[in-house]
Parts: structure tokens; sequence; C-alpha cells
């Protein structure tokens, strides 16, 4: 960026990466006064109404919306976890994000938390998806929708989700754009803010990347990752349909009580559809209970 000395009026080009968060001094070289600098606050992007964000747990509930999504005029961004779906959507800009509530790394809500408090994505629209591993018994809306905008349920989408969009957007729908070069296109952020709205969700993953396995490990490992998943399904819709009493129960150290009766419905459903030799190999349900409540109560502590 470029600044301006407020005294000698001379022109300085200082390197984004040597600026930080709260600002940096440095010495004007001609007059040597003394200039704090700060980087502009990033500013709400310019949303692009024919594309929408998608990321889901289940790469095939990921393929139906990426399907229906197309066949109704729109241009789908794939994202596999939490942290991809929050780069994509700073890199993007899409109008509108279809999270499932159990995706990987950071759960859907708190995705979708977090991209209606950042200034370049505040106006996007969110739906969260619902697994609902019980449809008889989840046929209310939850008890709050974690600042999306809507919600749907996966056995719904089909029906409801075109139409649930086109009342989100109020402009009657999709709207194609005359074809132009890139150049024409508006970009409302620097190459280099954009990529500095997409690295500071990175670096919140303290993990190091997982080596590329094998194909045969993969295929090996397929089975533990769907009791995973389903296991953190359970949980991400327990959390959906009841926000308060979770957090207070979890605060309480009354969780379990709390919620025995949907736990109880969870472990069926997890033992009806993962095989016994796969739950021999890890109490996978109990793990992801743990690391849920682990989380909340992390970060409740954190805003408190």
């Amino acid at each position: 960026m470029v600044v301006i000395c407020p005294k000698c009026k001379i022109k300085l080009k200082v390197g984004d990466e040597k600026i930080a968060p709260e600002g940096t001094r440095f010495k004007c070289p001609k007059c040597s006064t003394i200039l704090i600098v700060k980087k502009p606050a990033a500013k709400a992007g310019i949303l692009d109404k024919g594309k929408v964000l998608v990321a889901h747990e289940d790469a095939g509930v990921a393929e139906r919306l990426k399907a229906i999504l197309t066949a109704g005029g729109y241009n789908v961004v794939l994202a596999k976890d939490g942290i991809e779906a929050m780069v994509s959507a700073t890199r993007e800009l899409p109008f509108l994000a279809v999270l499932g509530v159990a995706i990987p790394k950071i759960y859907g809500f708190e995705v979708c938390r977090r991209l209606k408090t950042m200034p370049e994505t505040k106006e996007m629209k969110v739906i969260l998806m619902a697994s609902v591993y019980d449809k008889r018994r989840y046929r209310r809306d939850p008890e709050s929708l974690h600042d999306a905008d809507d919600y749907i349920e996966e056995h719904d989408m089909e029906q409801l989700l075109l139409g649930k969009i086109t009342a989100l957007k109020g402009d009657g729908g999709v709207k194609t754009p005359e074809p132009s070069g890139a150049e024409d296109r508006p970009v409302p952020q620097t190459a280099a803010e954009r990529e500095t709205a997409g690295e500071r969700v990175l670096k919140e993953s303290k993990k190091p990347q997982q080596p590329v396995m094998e194909k045969e490990k993969i295929v090996a490992n397929e089975p533990v990752e769907r009791a995973r998943r389903l296991a953190r399904t359970i949980i991400a819709d327990i959390y959906l349909y009841s926000k308060a009493r979770v957090d207070d129960s979890i605060m309480n150290d009354t969780f379990h009580r709390t919620f025995a009766s949907e736990l109880r419905e969870g472990i069926k459903l997890y033992e009806n559809r993962v095989q016994a030799d796969v739950r021999s190999r890890g109490d996978f349900f109990n793990e992801a209970i743990n690391d849920f409540m682990e989380k909340r109560k992390q970060e409740m502590l954190k805003n408190s």
C-alpha cells in the first residue's frame, strides 16, 4: 500500500506483510516523522448473485445439492470442510452458502457465525442444512438459526431449496450476467486483501496437514470415517434444535443427563448403521460428543 507522509508529503510504498493488525510504526526517510500505518478496514464484498457455496459432510448430499443448484441456473463452489468453506467464501464471494451442520474441522453453524461477523461476507445469505437422523422427531423449527437466514432438512432439499433461495434473494431468481472478460468484472478487493482474508482462517487450524495416504489405506479407513461423520451429525443435529439448552447443560456439566433421551436415540441409530467390527475400533460416538462439548465450552468461555 502507498502511504503519504503528512509533513513532507513524500509517498512511501509499504508492503502489506509488514503491517501488523494493530498498526506498525514507520519513520519517514525524508523528514524522520514517525508514522503509524494501519491497513484499511475491509469492506463488504460485492457478492455474486449467480454463485452458491455448498459445504456438506456427505459427498453424496453435496453432489445432490450441486445438481439442484446447477439446474436452477447457479454456479456452485464445493467445499469439503469448514476451513475450506471459510476460505472459499472469502475468495469466491458467493451470495449464498448452504452449510451442513456437521461439516468437519469447523461445524457449519460456527462457519455461519464467522461469516456473519466478517466485513467482506456479512451480507452473505446462509442456509443451514440439518441431517435429521429422525424425521418423525424433528418436525419443528430449530430453537436458534445460529445467525443463519434459513434452514432446510435433507429430505426436503429437492422440493424446497430453490424456493428458499429465491425468497432470500428477493429479486425473482437468478439473473444471467452478460458474457464478458475477467477484466470487465468488478473486483471488490485486491488480490492481497482476499488472500489475507483466507489466510487468517487457515491460521486458526493448528493441526498439521495429514500426509497423503495410499489408496488401500483410504479404502480401509472409509468405514471408520463414516462412523465418525455419523457421530458428528447426531450431536450437531441435537445442537441445531436445542442450542440454548445444550450450551447451558455444557456449562453446568449436565449435558448427558439433560439430553439422555436424545443420546439414547442417537446411539441406537449409530449402532444400527455402524457395523460391530467398525465400532470395535474405537468409541467414535462418545469421542464426537466429548470433542463437541470441549470445543463449545472453550468457545463460550472465550466469548464470556
